[in-house]
């Protein structure tokens, strides 16, 4: 086996490595040098990286891992964690999703992904395990024959991914599949149903968390709540709360100790808030709620307008993909477009527009309903909303007068 590649004094292996031999990324995580684990098709000499990297002081390079998130913008952020307690955090995980009658789990989402690192390939590391890979549904045909072969197994997957998974096996079933995560997006409950029809034998969990947390705060069972934006109650050891202007922020101590973006590294203590990103609220009951997004939730001609509950909403009748871009009307009042994939038939379109002015005044309309074929993904599976805005093969189905 050949030695990992450096930047500066930290070892660099790339997905296409890992997924090639998987003795490669064990033997990584065994070593005390520390690694950053790339996507597959990114740069790993790329001096963003090379630079980023040369920032580690020495006790950050033994002894930890480094991930890259590109969160919805795609610029690269690198978040430093320490491996024991990463390890620390697939334990409480196991626990929580009632994992331990779980033999093995199927990766259909890149492992370079936070979600799938720690939920999957850590998981199975740790607790010694089997990890199945797959392209997932790029090769349809080959992970049906792997769901079809599953025995005692766990798959994790991303809600954005639902309507794909309906359109090719939602006549089969799958008993394998004994656990079905979500996590990464909005949870798919309005496909609740569905997905228990598909996988009969499965216990069914909306996770909660982001690249910081590495990645985990919250699981909840399918059935615990009646609301995708219902996450549940913090995992042991995890705080929540929510801060000014309803930022959520949390305290782990699984979490990542240091991030480096833009050229800056800032280390995290763990007396310290750390932002998810999304705003939220505590239930009565003492579950949480997100709102969404920050980028998500903002004011249009003085109305607060929250892009998730358009989405829930429109989701009750359009059966495909869809995403969200920001944009200023001619007015320079704030906006958003509404983007479909695959183009709706003209009914569906009218099912769309019909949801959208019976729950929601004007102000909360999309400037336009745009369609593509396929929405662009960035590394992690999440959708590239700035490819989105540039607006690239795209069918304009609606399009409001201002």
């Amino acid at each position: 086996m050949s030695m990992l590649p450096k930047s500066g004094t930290v070892a660099v292996l790339s997905e296409s490595e890992a997924r090639s031999d998987s003795r490669f990324l064990a033997r990584a995580w065994a070593g005390s040098e520390t690694f950053v684990f790339l996507p597959t098709h990114f740069p790993a000499h790329g001096h963003r990286i090379e630079n980023s990297l040369a920032l580690l002081p020495a006790e950050y390079r033994t002894d930890h891992f480094v991930l890259l998130t590109s969160g919805s913008t795609g610029d690269p952020k690198l978040i430093v964690a320490k491996k024991s307690r990463s390890e620390r955090l697939a334990e409480v995980i196991h626990a929580g999703q009632e994992n331990e009658a779980v033999r093995e789990t199927i990766a259909c989402l890149p492992l370079s992904y936070s979600y799938a690192f720690v939920n999957q390939w850590l998981w199975a590391n740790h607790m010694r395990r089997r990890l199945v890979l797959t392209d997932g549904f790029s090769r349809p045909d080959a992970f049906k024959r792997t769901l079809e072969d599953a025995h005692d197994a766990m798959i994790c997957m991303v809600g954005i991914q639902v309507p794909l998974l309906l359109s090719l096996f939602g006549s089969q079933k799958f008993p394998g599949i004994i656990r079905l995560n979500f996590a990464g997006g909005r949870f798919p409950q309005e496909h609740l149903q569905n997905l228990r029809e598909i996988f009969p034998n499965a216990k069914i969990f909306n996770n909660y968390g982001c690249a910081e947390a590495m990645p985990r705060l919250t699981i909840r069972r399918a059935g615990g709540a009646n609301t995708a934006a219902n996450i549940g109650r913090p995992l042991p050891g995890i705080e929540l709360r929510s801060g000014e202007e309803d930022q959520l922020e949390f305290r782990s101590p699984f979490r990542a100790v240091a991030f480096v973006e833009g050229g800056v590294l800032r280390a995290v203590t763990d007396e310290e808030w750390v932002e998810t990103g999304d705003l939220g609220r505590q239930a009565e009951d003492g579950s949480w709620v997100l709102l969404g997004r920050k980028s998500e939730v903002f004011k249009r001609f003085g109305e607060k307008i929250s892009l998730p509950a358009i989405q829930a909403a429109v989701q009750r009748v359009w059966s495909g993909e869809l995403a969200f871009y920001r944009e200023f009307d001619s007015m320079g009042e704030n906006g958003h477009v509404m983007v479909l994939a695959p183009h709706p038939p003209g009914e569906q379109l009218r099912s769309v527009l019909m949801e959208l002015r019976q729950n929601f005044t004007r102000p909360h309309w999309p400037l336009r309903v745009e369609s593509v074929e396929r929405l662009s993904r960035l590394p992690n599976d999440k959708v590239d909303t700035r490819v989105l805005a540039e607006r690239n093969h795209v069918t304009v189905e609606w399009s409001q007068r201002y």
